[in-house]
């Protein structure tokens, strides 16, 4: 088997452009790809899928919410993986892996009722522990693996030039997520959600293919440099400042790491909790259902404009000003959120997590390159995936704990000033390691 890995069927040597913009291309669609593994892609099958296994609401979000919690304690090793044996390796296996989880999906009602004979109980604990398995299968694959492996392949292939290209990578993929669920919707209309599901899983064996033959580790790997550069002469080769390459170990150490990664996890918090319980967030303080849906679009808009915009300057400004930025938004969406029956509460919340979106699209991707190096690129980013899904699998229960315990979605929006307060003063000396 490693000797198949080993072939090398297309040479980026030989491209006629740079092979970056390849990458970058098919890394961004891998990313797409991860949809069906993505909360955006999972929630347009749930009422379909709880109603045929026989589970309610809350059970089948638990299942989810537990899945997602394993799922983040163990993405870290997949970030180990990618640093030993590479980008198309890993995702690979994570394309084909999703893609089969995907089959077995659409076949969970089915097997479900096969397990309650094989076992002669009639309980819901069944279809429970069933998806369970599947949602930790989806959600490590697709949201983790696949999402973790392609993102960091484009930022490998880029240096001076990583920010512009990231810029093209998140304009492409908002729209994309944005709009998916209302074409996976239709699938699910016309031909059913087992189907559907079936047809996800038959694209993804397919995509895999591209993967084994496109994606490569890494330029220098074949003889090129980062952005299509050319060999630098002697003079200019001692004149190079050669970054630092951080291991995981490293980098914990270090201030940047912690600070940028616990508010790249607030925003997975936030953002999670808010599309989780928006209606029932909005109607408890008097707003109809179509008020709490219309404030996704504008915020969109706001978060591709501010992402466009601050991904293209990111090769010329300090990845600092970024952070205070995005920690400003977090002000402004937790104190919206808070006061959202004010008449500038509304706006206040769009602005902010549109502008916490926005940011979030540059620092995830940027600053892990450029803080820490690419050649422990994988497990670093692994860490930092961990705590993004963790906090996502954990904000909807937090959520309604707060409204169940205290009448109110409130407390959320003081804890978050209170986490919002901590990383502005603990960030002060959050500088670029390097």
């Amino acid at each position: 088997m490693t000797n198949i890995f080993k072939k090398q069927l297309i040479d980026p040597a030989k491209s006629p452009i740079f092979y970056g913009y390849v990458i970058l291309l098919i890394g961004t669609v891998g990313i797409y790809c991860s949809i069906p593994g993505q909360t955006i892609g999972v929630s347009v099958f749930t009422d379909p899928v709880k109603d045929a296994l026989g589970m309610s609401r809350n059970q089948f979000s638990n299942a989810y919410m537990i899945g997602t919690i394993i799922s983040s304690l163990v993405i870290g090793r997949a970030g180990v993986w990618f640093d030993t044996y590479g980008a198309r390796f890993v995702a690979f296996f994570a394309a084909l892996a999703l893609g089969v989880t995907l089959f077995l999906c659409s076949w969970s009602a089915q097997m479900s009722s096969f397990i309650k004979e094989l076992l002669s109980v009639d309980s819901w604990i069944v279809p429970f522990v069933l998806m369970t398995v599947l949602f930790f299968l989806l959600r490590f694959a697709g949201q983790g693996v696949l999402t973790m492996a392609s993102r960091n392949v484009i930022m490998i292939w880029f240096d001076k030039n990583r920010g512009k290209v990231n810029s093209f990578s998140s304009v492409a993929l908002s729209f994309g997520f944005s709009s998916s669920p209302l074409w996976i919707n239709a699938l699910i209309e016309g031909n059913g959600w087992q189907r559907t599901w079936q047809f996800l899983a038959i694209g993804l064996l397919i995509f895999s293919v591209f993967i084994f033959f496109m994606y490569k580790i890494s330029p220098e790997k074949h003889g090129l440099l980062p952005d299509g550069a050319k060999s630098p002469t002697k003079e200019e080769e001692a004149k190079k400042v050669v970054p630092k390459q951080f291991t995981l170990a490293e980098a914990k150490k270090e201030r940047a790491f912690w600070m940028y990664g616990l508010t790249l996890a607030f925003n997975s918090f936030f953002i999670t909790g808010l599309t989780f319980h928006v209606v029932s967030i909005f109607t408890n303080e008097g707003f109809l259902k179509e008020d709490a849906i219309s404030i996704f679009l504008p915020g969109s808009v706001v978060a591709v404009t501010v992402s466009t915009l601050f991904n293209f300057l990111s090769d010329y400004l300090p990845l600092k000003l970024y952070l205070y930025l995005m920690l400003l938004g977090g002000f402004l969406a937790s104190s919206g959120f808070l006061f959202l029956s004010s008449p500038a509460g509304v706006p206040m919340l769009i602005a902010g997590f549109g502008i916490l979106g926005g940011f979030f699209a540059v620092l995830n991707a940027v600053a892990w390159p450029r803080f820490f190096g690419r050649q422990y690129l994988g497990s670093i980013t692994g860490k930092i995936m961990s705590f993004l899904i963790l906090a996502s699998a954990l904000a909807p229960s937090i959520f309604s704990l707060c409204l169940s315990t205290f009448g109110s979605y409130e407390m959320v929006g003081y804890l978050g000033l209170a986490f919002l307060l901590f990383l502005t003063i603990g960030s002060v000396k959050a500088d670029n390691p390097q």
